[in-house]
């Protein structure tokens, strides 16, 4: 079982990896700032270096890096090169937020138990891109994200929480990102806080969250008749 790998007497260090606007990035920081959670951003590492979060971070006074996959030969050495910009501000975890590499096993085993990815779907269902675009061709009644540990297979880890969204009749992929991105802003703040208390426990592919038997974010449908694709009017 893998406990806080942090003591408590200081804040949990962050480092994000992100690959464009950070929006993921921006509701964490912004929610550590206004609400005290014992949590610091110590980094924020892009591999493009015109990810719009990068300015976003610099202006903020958040440390940003560029590690662009486009100046290594191969996946292991950016990934080696990667690692080694993160391990200079020795985080406690280190936070996928958009982030579109898809990283070899050993960078994920170096990171085992302390890398967190948000991914568009409720996995394991649509793991991969166009998760949007999967979930209205399923036909499915609601769809999400997904916060979850990073293990070396493709959107797949053991799940610390779920946003949850109703798919609307007529929905287009783009309402429904939408309407997606709005419960991420909500869940891997939250996931932050409570690794920053100390809260999660991993053991095996089993994660607990003290004081959290539930860990379901839930968005409203708005008000009106048509409440699901497919579905006859109320």
């Amino acid at each position: 079982m893998t406990i806080s790998p942090f003591p408590s007497a200081r804040p949990c260090r962050l480092v994000v990896l992100i690959s464009g606007r950070g929006s993921n990035l921006q509701s964490i920081a912004e929610a550590c700032r206004t609400r005290g959670w014992p949590a610091e951003i110590r980094a924020v590492i892009a591999n493009r270096p015109q990810a719009a979060g990068l300015q976003w971070a610099a202006g903020h006074g958040i440390p940003t890096r560029v590690v662009s996959h486009r100046d290594h030969a191969d996946r292991a050495a950016f990934d080696a090169a990667l690692a080694r910009e993160i391990d200079a501000f020795e985080p406690d975890y280190v936070l996928l937020a958009g982030f579109m590499r898809i990283l070899t096993d050993g960078f994920v085993g170096h990171y085992a138990g302390r890398l967190v990815n948000i991914h568009p779907s409720l996995l394991p269902l649509f793991p991969g891109l166009e998760t949007h675009k999967q979930a209205l061709e399923a036909g499915v009644q609601v769809h999400g994200c997904t916060v979850h540990f990073v293990t070396p297979r493709l959107d797949h880890g053991p799940i610390i929480a779920q946003g949850v969204v109703p798919v609307l009749a007529g929905d287009t992929e783009a309402a429904l990102a939408e309407r997606v991105l709005t419960v991420e802003h909500r869940v891997y703040p939250l996931v932050v806080r409570w690794l920053a208390e100390g809260r999660v426990r991993l053991d095996g592919d089993r994660v607990q969250v003290e004081g959290c038997p539930q860990r379901t974010i839930g968005v409203e449908p708005p008000a009106g008749p048509a409440v699901a694709a497919g579905g006859a009017a109320a």
